[in-house]
């Protein structure tokens, strides 16, 4: 989604706050940002706790790594968005294969769960209009002229809701994959939400 020109800039403002081991940044961010993560993390995994935990480790990423951002490659949002999807899918691929009785079919079980979830965490972030336009006509299986009642507009407006709905969701999408193509964000094997010694702690909380 196309980004107002204010957002880019406070997005690199807030990754020099984080740089600078600004505590009140993180905060900022988590509140933002927590409940995007935990939810997209739990729909991949359908676990609750299993989400919690995943968002924690993201924030503890984000305030442990806050130069793995880079602003001129796209959003704050679609950034954590990406790594939790990234990082969620290889946890439920883990578990598929630690499971009794795993075959290779469960790879396209982990596919199809991984696609839908990326397409409601896009739709998600559509303006209001196209989100609940996308949301009666294709989620609901209702036709342009239902829609249009029961959002109270014209077959026109919702029609070109729809189709501008779909545009976006589709060039978003695409991003989304060029950003899972690419070269990962550099982040050490495992991350700890906490340090010893002189390295920063991470004081955000939990979901």
């Amino acid at each position: 989604m196309a980004a107002t020109d204010g957002a880019p800039r406070r997005d690199e403002q807030l990754q020099r706050r984080l740089a600078r081991g600004e505590e009140t940044a993180l905060g900022e961010l988590y509140d933002q940002l927590a409940p995007m993560v935990h939810g997209l993390a739990g729909r991949i995994l359908a676990d609750q706790t299993a989400a919690a935990q995943l968002t924690r480790e993201i924030f503890a990423h984000v305030w442990e790594h806050p130069e793995a951002f880079d602003p001129a490659h796209g959003s704050l949002r679609a950034w954590l968005g990406a790594l939790t999807h990234r990082r969620a899918v290889d946890r439920l691929r883990a578990r598929r294969a630690a499971e009794a009785g795993y075959a290779g079919d469960a790879e396209d079980e982990i596919r199809a769960v991984a696609t839908a979830a990326r397409v409601q965490y896009v739709v998600a972030a559509l303006p209001q209009p196209l989100r609940e336009t996308i949301a009666e006509s294709y989620y609901d299986g209702r036709t342009y002229q239902e829609t249009a009642r029961r959002l109270g507009i014209s077959e026109q407006a919702a029609k070109q809701r729809m189709r501008l709905g779909l545009e976006l969701l589709a060039a978003e999408l695409e991003q989304e994959r060029a950003r899972h193509r690419g070269p990962a964000p550099a982040e050490p094997e495992r991350v700890d939400a906490e340090r010893d010694g002189g390295g920063r702690r991470k004081e955000g909380g939990g979901t």
